[in-house]
């Protein structure tokens, strides 16, 4: 297995209990853990394509993702490795907007992403206005470190699932457990239900 890459520096202090999952501390930075190497994709032969079990695939350039209405918001994020970043801002595409026009039966997506990773999630974690394509952190363009030049963002579920260098999703009519899952990490993610392994 590929080396993680740690970048803490941190404080912990108090935490409130409406918004940091049990097990959780809160960081003013914002840390960094990859497996294996940060990717480096330029934006002019960056795509993003949605297909599998669907009628019709879809994909988009890195100018028409642009082109495409935007959403900012601002969020907590939450790490497996008991990190919890409040009130973070972000600027993308909603997977909503995204999948408007896709016809499909499938109840589940595999985001993959530069670098052979893979996470696995349901339909419905994706869809009603719950996850985001994202380029933007803090006004400014997100940075290789933390997934730029864009990731899933999916911050109702432990980070990993808000897969980084992120460039699909693929519809899958049957559950197809990602990089992580697959090595033992839970196959859901609820922060809040302290789903960090297969066994929790």
């Amino acid at each position: 297995m590929a080396p993680i890459s740690r970048g803490f520096h941190g404080r912990r202090r108090e935490a409130d209990p409406d918004r940091v999952p049990p097990g959780q501390y809160v960081v003013d930075d914002f840390p960094v853990l990859s497996a294996g190497p940060t990717q480096r994709t330029p934006t002019d032969s960056w795509t993003f394509a949605i297909g599998g079990a669907a009628e019709s695939g879809a994909a988009w350039s890195w100018e028409e993702l642009n082109a495409l209405p935007q959403e900012t918001f601002t969020t907590d994020i939450h790490c497996v490795t008991k990190w919890s970043k409040l009130g973070t801002t972000w600027t993308g595409v909603s997977v909503d907007t995204l999948l408007e026009d896709v016809v499909t039966e499938a109840e589940f997506v595999t985001a993959w992403s530069d670098g052979d990773y893979t996470t696995n999630l349901t339909l419905e974690d994706v869809t009603d206005g719950k996850a985001w394509v994202v380029h933007t952190f803090e006004g400014e363009p997100l940075e290789p470190e933390h997934g730029g030049p864009a990731r899933l963002l999916v911050p109702h579920l432990y980070f990993w699932k808000s897969a980084k260098w992120v460039r699909g999703l693929t519809l899958t009519l049957d559950d197809e457990p990602g990089f992580w899952e697959a090595a033992g990490y839970h196959n859901h993610g609820d922060p809040f239900k302290e789903q960090r392994y297969w066994s929790d």
